[in-house]
């Protein structure tokens, strides 16, 4: 594999959601991946069932990744997994606390092994704290926050934002920011470290601007009464005359200006853009202009511009967008359409991943591979 972390070498603990999607974040920048799964045979799918091909053949988290099966319950697969964190750069594990210590692979016995190794933590509420060993999901921990009470229109209940803010915005890609200025201090001090990475803290991390604006007076704690929570009648979405639905984000004046004009309104009728007494009558002006034409003549009136605008796709809709294909945000592999690789690089571009491995990759032979292969750049 090509990318900017060709030659990193990262044992990934098999798990859900942010620790497998970090892992893959690396894997996509062209770091050696190495998945610690249990046998097939034992796998099992969020709802307690054995896990099927077709699942797994649908896992695009596991996307440029290889699989080792290994039982962490004998000595033998706890020693298999300590021989190849001798040769690893990285480790990232999604346990609750003390799991990895009860299995006798917990940070202190691997970084006396390997003083260099980057040793990644993934949990919901850290590794310390009142609420360190509870269960939890994406929901409670950026509930804790004050994101999720944020979130949602005016007299309903809070609006999940599916998993992307505490999972995968404050959780995976948290730790992989950590992990890469871990390994980049490592190669300078010769020491490795443990990144402990908290949803929790990362999803209140994702709110600084949020908590920057409330102090400073201009962020009510009443949903739906502010200028991003769909409060404002130039930053929402609207629907369309075919039942579709068109996201508008006109904040700067001079965009405002152009939604004006686009929308057939004399400026002067909605010059007060800021004066929130004004919003409710303005909002239902532009949502009984919205309804006269359908999302793709409003597509074709102001897409393009500087309106700040934007239809709502669906996932179907959404990989054929021409900006889209344009880009090539989306790819496909192994018949699986998903999101290409991101961000971008103008040298160490990344190669194109292949699909997940199915079958089993022999922790004898990644043990054989590793110790053949010469160590990467960062722990010469």
């Amino acid at each position: 594999m090509s990318g900017p972390l060709q030659g990193i070498r990262v044992i990934e603990m098999a798990g859900i959601g942010p620790a497998p999607f970090c892992a893959m974040m690396l894997a996509d920048m062209g770091a050696e991946v190495l998945r610690v799964d249990r046998p097939l045979s034992k796998r099992v799918d969020l709802d307690g069932k054995p896990a099927s091909e077709d699942a797994l053949r649908h896992d695009v988290l596991a996307r440029g990744k290889r699989t080792v099966a290994v039982d962490l319950k004998t000595v033998a697969g706890v020693e298999a997994v300590l021989a190849l964190v001798d040769q690893a750069d990285v480790l990232i594990e999604g346990f609750r606390p003390g799991v990895m210590e009860r299995l006798g692979i917990g940070p202190d016995v691997c970084l006396k092994r390997n003083p260099k190794l980057v040793y990644g933590r993934m949990t919901g509420w850290g590794q310390s704290g009142p609420l360190a060993h509870a269960a939890g999901h994406d929901l409670n921990y950026i509930a804790l926050t004050g994101m999720l009470g944020a979130m949602g229109r005016a007299g309903e209940p809070p609006a999940p934002p599916l998993n992307l803010v505490g999972d995968y915005g404050g959780g995976a890609m948290m730790l992989a920011f950590g992990l890469a200025c871990a390994f980049v201090e490592a190669a300078r001090s010769g020491e490795g470290q443990v990144v402990d990475a908290a949803m929790t803290d990362g999803a209140a991390l994702l709110g600084a601007m949020l908590y920057g604006m409330k102090a400073q007076g201009t962020w009510s704690e009443e949903r739906a009464s502010n200028l991003l929570d769909g409060a404002a009648p130039f930053y929402d979405c609207y629907e369309c005359a075919d039942g579709k639905y068109i996201a508008i984000g006109s904040i700067e004046p001079q965009f405002y200006s152009q939604l004006l004009e686009c929308l057939d309104i004399d400026a002067a009728e909605c010059s007060h853009q800021h004066d929130q007494r004004a919003w409710p009558e303005m909002k239902r002006r532009f949502a009984s202009i919205f309804l006269t034409r359908t999302r793709a003549q409003w597509t074709s009136r102001m897409e393009g511009t500087d309106v700040c605008f934007a239809p709502v796709l669906d996932m179907d809709e959404a990989p054929r967008h021409p900006h889209n294909v344009a880009r090539e945000t989306f790819v496909e592999a192994g018949g699986i359409l998903q999101p290409a690789p991101a961000p971008r690089f103008s040298r160490t571009t990344p190669s194109g991943r292949p699909e997940p491995h199915l079958g089993e990759y022999d922790v004898r032979d990644a043990l054989h591979a590793w110790r053949s292969t010469s160590r990467s750049a960062g722990n010469v």
